[in-house]
């Protein structure tokens, strides 16, 4: 199978779970701007999502752009990843309908985490598939980064039963540091050009 076919199956889904989003944000009562103050959490709930998933398409487009091979295995961690990013809009529902109530932040979480896990996997994976010097390999080393990223998400599910304000401020900031599409794969020389 060509990496064409599993971005655009990618690109799809990716496509479709930000439509899910979208469509739970509601119109406010009332024709004045202060009607807006009561879809403000859930507007920046849906911004934070939305960034979340923005930031998995844009790292993911880079990372397979840079993979030589797609193998079974490939195929396997990339749906692993697509199940749970599918599942950013039912926890971001479930938080913003609990006003960001302790259970929902952690669910949140969990599936950050879970995603994060299946990001780093995928990212095994393809290395693998394109052997261990490749340009890939080379690139995503021991990917501290990634796990960096694990442990915060980790940090954050605990702290959600704390404060929930602590937990969501860790989310974003584990989103900050993904938010520049990855350096160590966008910088590298990969077959004919350089990875855009």
């Amino acid at each position: 199978m060509g990496k064409g076919r599993l971005e655009a199956f990618s690109d799809g889904v990716i496509a479709i779970i930000i439509t899910i989003m979208v469509l739970e944000l509601k119109a406010p009562q009332g024709a004045g701007f202060d009607a807006l103050r009561a879809v403000v959490p859930t507007f920046l709930s849906y911004v934070l999502s939305f960034v979340y998933v923005g930031i998995y398409w844009n790292n993911h487009h880079h990372m397979l752009h840079a993979a030589q091979r797609v193998s079974g295995a490939v195929l396997w961690a990339n749906l692993h990843l697509l199940f749970w990013l599918s599942l950013v809009p039912f926890v971001t529902a479930w938080m913003n309908t609990n006003h960001f109530a302790s259970a929902p932040i952690a669910l949140y979480g969990c599936v950050l985490l879970m995603a994060a896990i299946a990001y780093y996997n995928l990212a095994r994976c393809l290395a693998a598939s394109d052997g261990r010097d490749s340009a890939l390999a080379a690139a995503l080393g021991r990917d501290t980064k990634g796990l960096i990223s694990i442990a915060v998400y980790a940090i954050g599910i605990a702290l959600s039963f704390v404060s929930p304000w602590i937990a969501l401020g860790l989310y974003v900031l584990v989103a900050g540091l993904w938010f520049v599409p990855d350096r160590r794969i966008e910088g590298r020389s990969v077959g004919r050009g350089t990875v855009p």
